[in-house]
């Protein structure tokens, strides 16, 4: 989707308007009159085909609400064959202020539009014999508050965000006959071509068995794909402000293994590589938005499938790091893939921060629900600091911390741990708690667990989110790096 400045508001011939109106205010708004006999009021959305006119009200002009506003627009025009839309002028409620805070906040609303436009425009249609496409190619716009190079700047970054959020969504979305570990490796080295900056390097089954990294091999037995290790990295050209480095858990699909799922909750575990997709959706955006950190993504891609070579409970694993892990449930797979990503990443790439993102437990969606997160790690300041740091994404998180009751309940009676707490409580926090039996002493405040479980996929459209992948992770991440840069 193209965004096109237009200067002071000037009229242009586009198929159709956008209107905001803030606080109810209708009082300048030429169909006054039609939104008073339609009862038109905060949280509402009015299409005027007629006109060529829609209206959206708004409380203020916050990221969040420009987002929610969008879509809301977007899901109306659905249907209507038109290309190109105006939107009226932007003014934030401080742009009259002439500060550097002003300004910013014009920016983070600009980005806002352009993350709404595309993120609302996204669908995956691929395998539907009609494809229902949105039809808006440009957006027309202009802003008080901000000059036209500024708003074109926050417009691309937006845009750039919005863009690598819809790349993960497509990978999550993608069906299991078609995306394999070794699909992973090949969309990961062609992302790495696309930007001369960006590298791949993807190691297969014999490395793996190489490192011992037999927890990861394990969930791989039943498989008749074999696993790949990736991994992916963006270096800045000029400034350098650190390294950090993301793990993904890339279950291209997960059948439970010998703990086999329920039928109903199989279905839609092509999600289950929404951790290792929204890693490499952070690379994308890094690249396209030249982050001054060097990026790594670290990705283990497997599935796990069910067959005389499964991994069965009572075996008895040893880890990277050489711990060893009693398996009482092979459908806790994930943390077994992450353990030995998490121990390769720390020991090969050495960054300055490690974040891992998985879609990860039950227990967290049942805790916060199917739209929020959980931020776990043994450090509660570098917690709130990506919580403060992702709020401008719009996406949802919540702290989740340690307690030292729960440490011993992984405990094993013939291993050093176990893989998971049947029928125990706390089921996302023992999972954390597990990983950090994997987290070298010097990085224990460096580490944070992104449980994504929830927000993910989901099976009906939410927000700007339509139905199946949202691509969570990206933008969290992606605005957490931006409010670190200096």
């Amino acid at each position: 989707m193209k965004f096109t400045w237009v200067e002071n508001d000037q009229k242009v011939n586009a198929d159709y308007e956008l209107r905001f109106v803030l606080n109810d205010k209708i009082e300048n708004c030429p169909d006054r009159e039609t939104l008073e006999m339609l009862g038109f009021k905060d949280g509402s959305i009015c299409d005027l085909p007629e006109a060529r006119r829609v209206y959206v009200s708004l409380k203020d002009t916050a990221p969040e609400t420009l987002r929610l506003g969008i879509a809301k627009v977007m899901n109306a025009l659905k249907g209507h064959k038109i290309k190109t839309i105006q939107m009226q002028r932007l003014i934030s409620s401080a742009a009259q202020g002439g500060t550097g805070a002003a300004l910013k906040e014009m920016q983070n609303a600009l980005a806002a539009v352009a993350e709404g436009f595309t993120l609302a425009a996204y669908s995956f249609d691929k395998y539907k014999k009609e494809a229902d496409k949105c039809g808006i190619k440009e957006v027309f716009l202009s802003v008080t508050g901000c000059d036209k190079e500024t708003a074109e700047s926050a417009l691309k970054r937006g845009r750039a965000i919005a863009e690598a959020t819809n790349y993960t969504r497509d990978i999550v979305n993608e069906m299991p006959q078609v995306y394999t570990p070794e699909k992973m490796a090949a969309d990961s080295e062609k992302l790495a071509e696309e930007y001369y900056n960006v590298k791949c390097e993807v190691f297969g089954k014999d490395y793996l068995k190489e490192q011992g990294m037999n927890a990861f091999l394990a969930v791989n037995q039943g498989s008749p794909h074999e696993p790949r290790l990736i991994h992916l990295y963006y270096r800045p050209g000029g400034r350098y402000q650190g390294k950090i480095c993301f793990v993904g858990k890339g279950l291209t699909y997960d059948t439970g293994g010998l703990s086999l799922k329920p039928g109903t909750s199989m279905y839609h575990m092509k999600s289950d590589k929404g951790g290792a997709a929204a890693c490499m959706g952070i690379i994308k955006a890094a690249a396209e938005l030249e982050l001054p950190f060097e990026v790594h993504a670290v990705l283990g891609a497997t599935e796990n499938a069910i067959g005389g070579k499964s991994y069965k409970p009572d075996d008895v694993l040893k880890a990277r790091n050489g711990v060893t892990i009693e398996v009482n449930n092979t459908d806790a797979e994930g943390r077994l893939v992450l353990a030995d990503c998490l121990s390769w990443a720390q020991d090969m790439v050495q960054p300055d921060m490690i974040i891992d993102l998985a879609t990860l437990t039950g227990a967290c969606v049942v805790g916060l629900g199917d739209y929020t997160a959980g931020i776990i790690g043994n450090n509660y300041n570098l917690q709130m600091d990506f919580k403060k740091g992702s709020a401008l994404s719009g996406e949802n998180y919540t702290i989740l911390e340690f307690n030292d009751h729960l440490r011993p309940l992984i405990n094993s009676d013939v291993a050093d741990v176990k893989n998971s707490v049947p029928g125990g409580m706390g089921g996302a926090l023992t999972a954390g708690i597990f990983l950090d039996k994997f987290i070298n002493e010097d990085y224990k405040d460096k580490w944070l667990h992104l449980d994504i479980a929830g927000p993910a996929f989901s099976s009906k459209a939410w927000g700007y989110n339509p139905v199946g992948a949202s691509g969570a992770g990206v933008r969290g991440c992606a605005y957490f790096m931006i409010s670190k840069e200096v």
